[in-house]
Parts: C-alpha cells; sequence; structure tokens
C-alpha cells in the first residue's frame, strides 16, 4: 500500500519522464542511423559511378550515358533519389569527400549536397565544421550560405582566425571575431520602409528570437527585453540584452531605424556603463554595446568613441539576403576603411 501512495503523489510523473526519456533518445539515435547510412549510400555509389567512369576515359559521352542508365534501371525501383542529377550529385560527393572516415556522422544528405556545391575549400570547411558545432539544421545552413556569414566574417578577420574559431583550436577574444557588420534580418519579413517604428522592429526581433540568435553568432543567449535601468530619480530602458558565454559578457543592443547619430553612441555609452557597474561581476568581461541601425558613417563613428575603443560597436542591418556584388563592395569599403587608418 505504502508503495502505491507513493507512486500516486508524484512519483509515477518522474517515472513515465524518465521512460520518455529513454524512448526519445532511442528514436533520434535511430535517426541518426538512418541519415549516416543513406550519406554512406550517396557516398559508395558515386565511389562506383567514379571509379566505373574511369574505365571509360577515353570516350567523352561515357560518363553521360552511365549516368542516364543507371538512372533509367533505378529510378523505377527506388525512386526519385536516383534521377540523373542526383546521381551526379553522389559522384560530386565522392570527388569532394575522397576519404569515407572524413564525413561527419552528424551532418545528413540534405546539408551536404549544400556543403558539396561550395567550390570554395576552406569555405566549405567553415560551414562543415560550424552546422557541427552549432547543430545547424539543413534550413539553417542553408540560411547562413544564403547570408553570406562566412564572407561578412571575413570582413574584419582574417581567413585563418575564422577557420582556428571553427576548428576549436582557439576561443574569441574580441567582440569583432563573433559580432558582424552588416546583420541580415531578412528572417524578419519587413519591409524596407522608413514608417515602421523600433518597437516594430523590436518585437519582430523577439518574435523571431531563435533566428536572431543565429545571426548574432555563437555564444549568444537572450536576458531581457526593455531593460529597466534607475539612474537616480531617471528611468532609461535598453532595448536587448544578451549575454555571451565565449566572450564572457553582457551585450547591449539598442535599434535605431534611422542612421546612426553620434547622440545614439551616447546612450550606449551610457548602459553599457551602467551595466559594468552595476550588473557586471568582478571575473566577467566588460560589456559590449551594439548598435544597430540602417546606416552609419565610420568615420563620424571612430570619431565619436575613444581610440582605445572595444566594447562600442556599430553595425548595418538589412533587411534583404545580400547579393555577391552588394557583399564585394562592402568588403572592398572595410579594406579602404582599414589601409586610410594604417597610413
Amino acid at each position: 500500500m505504502e508503495d502505491n501512495r507513493s507512486l500516486s503523489n508524484g512519483n509515477i510523473k518522474e517515472f513515465v519522464d524518465e521512460i520518455r526519456g529513454i524512448i526519445d533518445q532511442a528514436r533520434n539515435h535511430a535517426a541518426r542511423s538512418i541519415d549516416n547510412t543513406r550519406v554512406l549510400m550517396y557516398w559508395n555509389i558515386g565511389k562506383r559511378i567514379f571509379e566505373k567512369e574511369q574505365q571509360g576515359k577515353d570516350r567523352a559521352d561515357y560518363g553521360s550515358f552511365l549516368l542516364r542508365t543507371l538512372s533509367k534501371n533505378l529510378a523505377p525501383a527506388y525512386g526519385s533519389g536516383f534521377s540523373v542529377r542526383q546521381l551526379e550529385m553522389c559522384r560530386q560527393f565522392y570527388r569532394t569527400y575522397p576519404i569515407a572516415n572524413t564525413l561527419c556522422s552528424q551532418l545528413n544528405w540534405s546539408q551536404y549536397k549544400l556543403l558539396i556545391a561550395i567550390p570554395d575549400k576552406d569555405k566549405r570547411e567553415y560551414y562543415q565544421l560550424e552546422a557541427v558545432n552549432e547543430g545547424w539544421s539543413k534550413r539553417q545552413l542553408e540560411r547562413q550560405i544564403n547570408s553570406m556569414l562566412y564572407e561578412r566574417l571575413l570582413m574584419s578577420n582574417d581567413k585563418e582566425s575564422v577557420l582556428a574559431v571553427a576548428r576549436k583550436e582557439r576561443t574569441p577574444e574580441s567582440p569583432l571575431e563573433i559580432i558582424k557588420d552588416p546583420m541580415v534580418l531578412e528572417f524578419l519579413g519587413l519591409e524596407k520602409n522608413p514608417a515602421y517604428y523600433e518597437k516594430d522592429l523590436e518585437g519582430a526581433l523577439i518574435s523571431h528570437i531563435a533566428d536572431f540568435l543565429l545571426e548574432l553568432g555563437k555564444g549568444f543567449s537572450f536576458v531581457a527585453r526593455q531593460k529597466r535601468l534607475l539612474i537616480e530619480d531617471d528611468e532609461y530602458f535598453a532595448d536587448l540584452v544578451f549575454y555571451n558565454r565565449l566572450l564572457r559578457s553582457f551585450v547591449v543592443v539598442e535599434l535605431k531605424t534611422h542612421k546612426l547619430t553620434h547622440q545614439d553612441l551616447g546612450q550606449l555609452q551610457l548602459y553599457v556603463n551602467y551595466y559594468d557597474r552595476y550588473e557586471k561581476q568582478p571575473d566577467e568581461n566588460p560589456t559590449i554595446g551594439i548598435l544597430l541601425c540602417t546606416d552609419k558613417n565610420d568615420t563620424a563613428v571612430r570619431l565619436s568613441l575613444p581610440e582605445n575603443n572595444k566594447t562600442i560597436l556599430a553595425s548595418k542591418y538589412q533587411l534583404y539576403l545580400p547579393t555577391s556584388d552588394q557583399l564585394i563592395e562592402q568588403i572592398n569599403k572595410v579594406k579602404r576603411l582599414a589601409d586610410n587608418q594604417e597610413k
């Protein structure tokens, strides 16, 4: 009787949750096993296609004939997963990853199809490593590639540093290694219209907080919205507050739907100083301030801040995915500014 009473008084829920955990873990493991088996299947198919093609290398049309014949015989029995296009990707998969044990069991075939479409080896390695490190889904990986995350990081970092962080050979030491300029907020679905207000932008970011954390980068967690700061008898409200576990710093984000002004920087500096003096623990690093704006004058930003400033950053945001030409133009602009600073 005592055992029955103990079960009915709450232990049964804990027991049921434990069993559910076992079932969920087994299902997740089974799904990963299926994905990994599928990846290896396509790799082996690509390997055999490549080897068979080499036997007919003197005939220019042999490879095309081989793929058409394979698809004609396989597709009726196994479905659209064995179309000519799919078989071409299998071949490309093997040629891109000729050593089977370099494949990552955490990635599925849909993710590998995105990766093999990237011709640059370093860029492909970066996205592969980060997809594993950050647990990106196929949709998240595709979004990061389309938003040109790698290229945006290179605007303020050298290639070796970016890859070293992805390889976990070093941890980021500066906000510039994590925070991107520009930030791409296409997931908000907002039109490029000067009529929307900062509260609309803030509300949209909160509604898409998971996507915004992905765009912010590695190590961010959400802390507060409209954080009330009481300074003597005056109230101030910081738009968004985050914490970055890699930099071990609070991150205060202010949103502006206009071109940055020096008054905006002064407001953000006030919030950063408040956090440094009243919120930051002694073993934590100085608070970082990010001012998200529609446009900015980089020279004015530098002149408005101390020469040794490392914690106040201004980042332009855009509500659409950048084109290659737009990003190249922005990269060249950053390089020109850097060259002028060195002179």
